[in-house]
This record gives C-alpha cells, sequence and structure tokens, in this order.
C-alpha cells in the first residue's frame, strides 16, 4: 500500500505547458505532497474530437517537460484501454496499484469542477481521493461553495502559511487560490500553427520536440485545455 501523499493531474497535455506545470508545482507544495502523477488522457469522455499529438508524443512531451524535476512524474495510465477516460476509472485504476485514497489528491481546476455533478460515477468519485480545486485565470474558487452548495460541507480552504493541512481523513474537497499562468493548450497550438514562438509558455524541450516532430503545423483545432 502506498501511503506517501499522491498528487495526480490529468489532461489532454496537447501539449503540456507552463500552466500544468505551475498547478502541479503550487498544488504539490500546499498539500504537502511526495509527487505529482502527469496523466495524459487517453480518450476524453468530454471532447467531440481526438488529441492533435499521439499519445506517445503527449507522454513524450510530458516526461521532457518532467526532466529535472523529481516530484514529477509521467505516467501512461490512461493508455491502451479501449474506453473513456473518466476520472473515477483512473482513481480506481490507482487504487488497484496500491495506492490508499486517503492519500491521494486528484488536482483541477476551478472551471472544470464547477461541472463536477456532471462527472462520471458523481458522487461516488469524491469518496476515491481528495481533491484539491486550483483557481485558474478567469474561474476562481471563491464562490464554489454557493455554486455546489450540496458539497459546502465538504470544501475546506487552504491556509496561506506554508503548512500542509493535516489530510490523513476521509477525503475532502480542498481549495487553493492562488494565480497561475494564464496559457492553455490551445493558445500554444495556434500560435505554432503560425510559425510564432512560443517562449515562455512551454519548457525549452518540449518546444523543441515539437518543432523536431512537426506536430502542430498546419491549422489549430478550437479546443480548450
Amino acid at each position: 500500500m502506498t501511503t506517501a501523499r499522491t498528487g495526480v493531474l490529468g489532461g489532454r497535455f496537447d501539449p503540456i505547458h507552463h500552466g500544468h506545470l505551475e498547478t502541479a508545482r503550487v498544488a504539490r507544495l500546499a498539500l504537502g505532497l511526495r509527487q505529482v502523477l502527469l496523466v495524459p488522457s487517453g480518450l476524453s469522455p468530454h471532447r467531440t474530437s481526438d488529441a492533435r499529438a499521439p499519445e506517445a508524443d503527449r507522454l513524450a512531451m510530458v516526461t521532457l517537460a518532467a526532466q529535472g524535476l523529481p516530484h514529477l512524474a509521467p505516467s501512461d495510465l490512461e493508455f491502451g484501454i479501449d474506453a473513456p477516460s473518466y476520472t473515477a476509472l483512473t482513481l480506481a485504476r490507482l487504487h488497484d496499484r496500491g495506492y490508499d485514497r486517503t492519500q491521494l489528491f486528484f488536482i483541477v481546476g476551478a472551471d472544470a469542477f464547477a461541472e463536477i455533478a456532471t462527472w462520471y460515477d458523481y458522487p461516488a468519485v469524491l469518496e476515491a481521493a481528495h481533491f484539491i480545486v486550483v483557481s485558474r485565470p478567469g474561474s476562481n474558487v471563491e464562490g464554489l461553495a454557493d455554486q455546489l452548495p450540496a458539497l459546502r460541507d465538504r470544501m475546506r480552504a487552504i491556509a496561506d502559511d506554508g503548512v500542509p493541512p493535516d489530510s490523513d481523513t476521509e477525503p475532502r474537497i480542498w481549495l487553493l487560490d492562488t494565480v497561475t499562468p494564464s496559457v492553455s493548450s490551445t493558445q500554444v497550438r495556434a500560435l505554432l500553427a503560425r510559425h510564432q514562438p512560443v517562449t515562455g509558455l512551454v519548457p525549452p524541450t518540449v518546444a523543441a520536440y515539437i518543432a523536431h516532430r512537426h506536430l502542430y503545423d498546419g491549422p489549430a483545432m478550437s479546443l480548450h485545455d
């Protein structure tokens, strides 16, 4: 049984960018996580189109982004499965691998969490791990309790005092009000399609990989990540 606090940050990572990495960093520090798993999604249940980059390339970019950052670990947990990448099923696979639900922390943006009632296996999914809900540009954690009154009693604000709260209890919803970079994968793809630089938006190693593989040449698709 894995007892160290472990974060899980999923997404298409098409491509991974500094917004993803900063979200993982602030969540790790706020809850004292030993490590954050970066999990590129397989078949997304909420998207009508496939990812632009193949699974192998998205995993390669995540691996490059995590190099030199021992608190980040790329994971292919959702690849090779002919089923949608539902959070509930991903967390169940982690349970099967020995992760304790009271030591798992699923990291999600406030905009996505606002739609939690539409997620597969809601509300049971909230028992599968702690949830760290992070403010995103244009979507703050403030007001979530009013938007989701049924979950108010589960929510806890994270104090900005550098001391991770005690979370060795039943899973809760941790609200983290912080500032993360205003960047999206859509923005990065659009810039690359116009052959414009993405300096400061993605790690240099990821930018070099994209250029070498010509991953996003041509028109960018209108997807929001």
